[in-house]
């Protein structure tokens, strides 16, 4: 069975039921979260009925159309693959700038654009965003006097958040890092402005550790999330009329009475309140993640690894419409002396996904 318009899952869901093999596709993000938790409550109930039930994999195409762009031709010579990959990665930041809405600018060391009042600088291509990088961009902006930046990644380096930022404010500077969504390769969304470049949030975990077995304690979970402004919506607001703004990662209720007067509720209370699902991998580097490409010279097809790791829901907590409760800590997961690399996978309630990769011992 197969649905190229996923949206809430029933086609894959009804599919399962029946035992059919399905595959399901979406350009919406929380299309496919939906769905997911929507499958995942299929499998408890064939699990509690005693019935076989089966794994899923969701598969992110967006990192493929990246290697694209950014892959050279291995044949030619080193001066010819430099050329190219300057040429595919410049191709591939205009590409990036333009689904932001932002204007290139030129003579800057880790600038490439400027937006609102705001220097945009676009991270590696085919690196995570580091320490290292984010200190260069700093050093420019002291150097000339430029107080507010974005910086754009596909990736950011573990524990970055949130002492980079916090360092950067101490020196005058207001940071913005935010994600390069896949929507940068649909040149519909693009065209229709539905390209949406969410700000970065970050996870702070706590492993227990008992004799051969390990728990997972969700401790907090912090977004820096900006869209609209409270003042700007009061002023655009009809009397009798509300809306709903988020504004430094708080989303607040504004509301214009009948006489003008203007109220704002703050509706998420407790960082909680910003988590729709979470789920563990309490062994990360397990499984590699193996893909098949075909040889050009030979036309046969090879596997290769890609450098990452298949995330493993082994444990989840989400929200549903009928129970809001979540979850913050795992049960203890059995496993054999040795150290591991735990991954945390949270979804918020705009259908982002941050990972946070923890070390610990057993």
């Amino acid at each position: 069975i197969a649905d190229f318009f996923g949206g809430s899952g029933t086609t894959a869901a009804v599919a399962e039921k029946l035992s059919r093999k399905w595959i399901v596709s979406d350009l919406g993000k929380f299309a496919i979260h939906t769905t997911r938790k929507r499958m995942i409550g299929v499998q408890r109930q064939l699990k509690q009925d005693s019935k076989d039930w089966r794994a899923f994999e969701i598969l992110n195409l967006g990192k493929y159309e990246r290697q694209h762009y950014i892959g050279v031709n291995p044949n030619l010579r080193e001066e010819e693959k430099q050329k190219q990959l300057e040429a595919k990665e410049k191709h591939f930041v205009e590409l990036i700038l333009y689904a932001y809405r932002a204007e290139a600018v030129e003579n800057f060391k880790t600038f490439h654009a400027k937006k609102a009042g705001r220097m945009v600088a676009v991270g590696p291509v085919n690196l995570p965003v580091t320490r290292l990088y984010v200190e260069e961009v700093i050093l420019e902006c002291r150097e000339k006097r430029i107080s507010r930046v974005d910086i754009l990644g596909f990736e950011f380096e573990m524990g970055l958040f949130p002492n980079i930022l916090d360092e950067a404010k101490t020196k005058g500077i207001d940071l913005a890092m935010k994600y390069i969504p896949r929507e940068v390769f649909d040149k519909r969304a693009v065209e229709k402005n539905q390209v949406v470049f969410h700000d970065v949030s970050y996870i702070e975990v706590k492993p227990h550790v008992k004799i051969n077995s390990i728990a997972v304690e969700l401790t907090d979970f912090s977004v820096f999330y900006s869209q609209d402004s409270i003042d700007h919506a009061a002023e655009s607001l009809k009397a009798g009329k509300n809306k709903i703004v988020v504004e430094q990662g708080q989303i607040v209720k504004v509301s214009k009475n009948k006489k003008g007067i203007i109220t704002r509720e703050v509706l998420t209370q407790h960082w909680t309140d910003w988590i729709d699902y979470w789920s563990v991998d309490f062994d990360f580097e397990s499984k590699r993640e193996i893909i098949a490409v075909k040889n050009e010279e030979t036309d046969e097809t090879e596997e290769y690894w890609t450098g990452d790791f298949i995330f493993e829901n082994e444990w989840q907590s989400f929200r549903t419409k009928k129970d809001r409760n979540l979850e913050l800590k795992t049960p203890l997961h059995e496993c054999k002396p040795g150290r591991y690399k735990i991954a945390v996978k949270v979804v918020d309630i705009f259908g982002n996904d941050t990972m946070k990769i923890i070390e610990a011992s057993v």
